[in-house]
């Protein structure tokens, strides 16, 4: 266990290492896990083991992958998306693995060889593409919607393959046609199932847990659900990432979906992480270099016929040219699932062990290339006079909609946040707001508010609601430290976005200005300033008036209003506060130290306090200029912290400094 727990260290430090450098040169966080593998593996430095444990975390995080794909993919998408899945991906299965079989059967291969050689081939890399898609905002394009049409059917192709393969060994053509009915059978069982769970079940489960609103709760219940359904079509015989994908698209029709997909990423992240650094550690560097130039134009064969293919086939379905070309890009590596096809070939020896080392290097190599093709994408097109359109000079972010651009962000939709939502809508202003109560959100979205459900401390949420580019960020609850975290996470993306916000007095005025707040609403000055109008109002004072006077007081700040009588009970924020000023009041008996002495000679301003009037037989003096003589009997009138007066009046009583 020891040696374990040191394993894993080392494979940490490696990880930030190669990823820190690796993005420092400018190369995606992928590359610098699979060089982590190679490193770490026992065809490298071998320092760490190839284990069963690894092997099933870094499968964890394939679930975790697919299950925040489901939640970009409801239903009624993934019906609208049937040509894609099951006519782009259909063709480009069968007629990749037909292409294949007969080059492999040109070069002396048998048929059975040829046939499973084939169909690892054929498969792409839902990980490697899933990762760049959503890294590169291009998920929602259309060559990113043909990648995952076809690569869904890859995944579903999986399934019957690993039935396949163990029979064909056995050479029982009956037992193949048995099996796969078998199959198909549990798997629509499977997806009804999870299917009547996900419309019915998790919907009210969820639920129940937001309104406890605990985000450990919230968290540990999505990575249970994402868990038990890949657990239950595991059971059954079936790949563990349907489950997740299927479970996540039945959660991508709830209002859950954002807060659900920002949960579950930096699981996803370092489980995927993982899962890159288990296939660097299965490549042999001495094989490679020793077979090197096969190798080459085994990749060059691969590119080729993947591309060409692919290419061929997006557009007999009617797609542009460009679009085919740059969805061939992404496609053309080999998969994740081709791994466990090798291994499960090699068992039942229907690959040599040189066939699968060959296939390894070949599959790794290939997603180490991938980046950075799919980043020179708009490179190869040019080149190939197809970089004309606007489409591909400007492509849209995830999620963009015009609601989404120079709007107003709500962060929190109670009543001040709906109150605000309603004079906005009435001026004709776009905004949209996140509430992490679903009762709030879900009468919201019934009433047709654009609203989410989320917690906006979250950055994934943020980018959601596009504070990057909204003209104004409105906070709406009061905590100050809920409040920090949630404007640190705003600057971090937008810095130059203005904030406003609301607290309940002025206490952390000055600590909010140094956050980065452009306006703070305070609600205790606020209805003072409300209760003085209606005062001043009632008293006969001309409204002009009032308003330029309550005007002015909001211009500079409150001054009016940030000093007052406190009496006897102080609160310890308030005392330490920055932007609080007491009054207080300090009578000078005829034996006071300060009685005879002028302000300048008293040199009061070292304690930093104000004298805001002088009270002396009756009549008022406001602000005395330092050549004042304090006389017995005086009244004065200090402003300032209530520390700092009170060290004063120690100091003009008694002289004690």
């Amino acid at each position: 266990m020891q040696g374990m727990n040191v394993q894993f260290f080392g494979l940490l430090i490696a990880a930030v290492l190669f990823v820190w450098v690796f993005k420092r040169i400018g190369l995606p966080p992928i590359l610098a896990y699979l060089a982590t593998g190679v490193l770490a593996g026992g065809h490298g430095v071998g320092w760490l083991t190839q284990s069963n444990d690894m092997a099933l975390i870094a499968e964890l995080g394939i679930v975790f992958l697919l299950f925040s794909l489901g939640l970009e993919f409801s239903v009624s998408r993934l019906m609208a998306m049937r040509n894609l899945v099951f006519g782009l991906g259909s063709l480009q299965v069968i007629i990749t693995a037909i292409v294949v079989i007969v080059l492999l059967g040109c070069l002396g291969f048998s048929l059975l060889n040829a046939f499973t050689i084939a169909v690892i081939v054929t498969l792409s890399s839902t990980a490697v593409v899933v990762k760049l898609l959503k890294e590169n905002a291009q998920l929602n394009q259309r060559r990113g919607q043909l990648a995952i049409g076809v690569l869904l059917f890859q995944d579903i192709a999986v399934v019957p393959l690993l039935i396949i393969l163990p029979l064909l060994a056995n050479s029982d053509v009956q037992g193949i046609g048995w099996a796969l009915v078998s199959a198909l059978s549990k798997g629509a069982f499977v997806c009804v199932l999870l299917w009547a769970i996900g419309k019915w079940i998790l919907p009210k489960v969820f639920n129940e847990i937001a309104q406890v609103r605990t985000d450990e709760l919230f968290v540990l219940t999505t990575l249970l659900v994402a868990l038990l359904a890949g657990g239950l079509t595991h059971a059954f015989g079936l790949s563990m990432a349907l489950g997740a994908f299927l479970a996540g698209m039945m959660l991508g029709e709830s209002h859950y979906r954002h807060q659900l997909e920002a949960d579950i990423r930096p699981f996803r992240d370092i489980l995927m992480g993982l899962f890159f650094v288990t296939v660097g550690m299965q490549l042999n560097i001495q094989f490679v270099v020793l077979n090197s130039l096969w190798i080459i134009v085994a990749l060059v064969a691969v590119f080729s016929v993947k591309i060409g293919i692919v290419t061929i086939c997006a557009r007999l379905m009617g797609e542009r040219k460009q679009d085919a070309i740059a969805c061939a890009i992404m496609l053309w590596q080999m998969g994740e699932f081709g791994f466990v096809l090798i291994a499960l070939a090699g068992q039942h020896q229907l690959l040599s062990s040189e066939q699968g080392s060959f296939l390894i290097a070949l599959g790794v190599l290939s997603m180490a290339l991938t980046p950075a093709l799919i980043d020179k994408t708009p490179f190869i097109l040019k080149h190939l006079g197809m970089l004309n359109s606007p489409h591909l000079q400007q492509p849209n972010p995830v999620n963009v909609s015009p609601l989404y651009t120079n709007h107003v962000v709500i962060c929190g939709f109670s009543r001040v946040g709906q109150t605000i939502a309603r004079f906005l809508k009435t001026e004709m202003i776009e905004y949209v707001a996140a509430e992490s109560n679903p009762l709030l959100v879900q009468e919201g979205i019934n009433a047709g508010e654009p609203v989410i459900f989320g917690h906006v401390k979250q950055s994934d949420i943020l980018k959601t609601l596009g504070v990057e580019r909204a003209r104004l960020v409105i906070i709406t609850f009061t905590e100050f430290e809920q409040t920090q975290v949630v404007i640190n996470a705003i600057k971090h993306i937008a810095p130059e976005v203005k904030i406003l916000l609301r607290s309940k007095d002025d206490t952390q005025l000055a600590r909010l200005r140094e956050l980065g707040v452009t306006e703070v609403v305070p609600e205790t000055l606020e209805a003072s300033l409300m209760l003085v109008s209606h005062v001043l109002s009632m008293s006969g004072v001309p409204m002009s008036r009032i308003i330029r006077r309550v005007s002015n007081e909001r211009n500079n700040r409150y001054p009016l209003l940030q000093s007052f009588y406190a009496g006897e009970q102080v609160d310890t924020e308030d005392l330490n506060s920055d932007g609080l000023k007491y009054l207080h009041l300090v009578a000078l008996p005829e034996l006071a130290f300060a009685v005879n002495k002028s302000i300048y000679e008293l040199n009061i301003m070292q304690y930093k306090v104000q004298i805001k009037a002088l009270r002396r037989q009756g009549r008022e003096i406001d602000a005395p200029s330092s050549q004042t003589v304090l006389l017995a009997n005086d009244i004065l009138v200090l402003q300032g912290k209530p520390r700092r007066i009170e060290k004063l009046e120690h100091y003009l009583l008694d002289g004690i400094n």
